[in-house]
């Protein structure tokens, strides 16, 4: 499952954001890569203990809780607190697969990685190459959004971020766990409730049909997900 999430950040709050970030303290994305990621990884990185990154996390995390198709799609159960990187100067990262299970840093918790995102920080056109590659999609797929979108798909695959040969890259990045860690059934729920609210829209909440198909989408849910 691929979703694009369109404005999740409006022009302005992706303004203000970079208006941080271009003076940030950056370091090594190598300093968090895992021993295989290491041999591919060649980024920058904002520290995730900076109250820079504390302050920018929380306000992508505040929007992501009132997004409905975020959480249509996501169905989400526990979120990584979300990162920011910046690729450029030929900067990459080559093919990869997520961890599976991600301990929070400073916490008891880990996190099931079933989602990634990625959050675009940057115009399509202030950077040449930096197309986030997702294979397994149609074949594979780049994706390369306007600033203030965001793309969800699935941890089990194999992507990379092609070379950013000019300009600059910047992102946030982040893993959901799902409720339902099942791709399949997930896809299948979140198409169940794309056709609930469109129809929602053409019909009265009390038709019975309508209150029917809810009736599914919900059962489905409870026994499908876990806590």
């Amino acid at each position: 499952m691929l979703c694009i999430i369109e404005k999740l950040l409006s022009k302005d709050e992706v303004k203000q954001f970079r208006d941080h970030l271009k003076n940030a303290n950056w370091e090594s994305g190598a300093n968090t890569a895992g021993s295989l990621a290491t041999q591919v990884k060649n980024n920058l990185q904002l520290d995730d203990s900076s109250e820079l990154a504390t302050g920018l996390r929380n306000h992508i995390l505040r929007k992501l809780g009132n997004h409905p198709l975020f959480v249509s799609s996501a169905l989400p159960v526990k979120i990584y607190p979300p990162k920011f990187n910046c690729y450029t100067q030929g900067g990459s990262y080559g093919a990869h697969i997520d961890s599976a299970v991600m301990p929070v840093p400073g916490t008891s918790t880990s996190v099931r990685g079933d989602l990634s995102a990625t959050l675009f920080l940057s115009e399509p056109d202030e950077y040449e190459g930096g197309e986030l590659y997702v294979e397994g999609i149609e074949g594979g797929q780049g994706i390369k959004l306007p600033a203030g979108d965001m793309v969800l798909y699935s941890s089990g695959y194999v992507h990379q971020v092609k070379p950013v040969s000019e300009g600059a890259r910047f992102a946030s990045f982040f893993w959901i766990e799902s409720y339902v860690r099942d791709e399949k059934k997930r896809s299948l729920l979140f198409e169940l409730d794309e056709t609930i609210q469109e129809l929602s829209r053409k019909l009265s909440a009390t038709d019975p049909e309508l209150i029917r198909l809810t009736g599914i989408y919900h059962n489905l849910l409870r026994s499908w997900a876990s806590t």
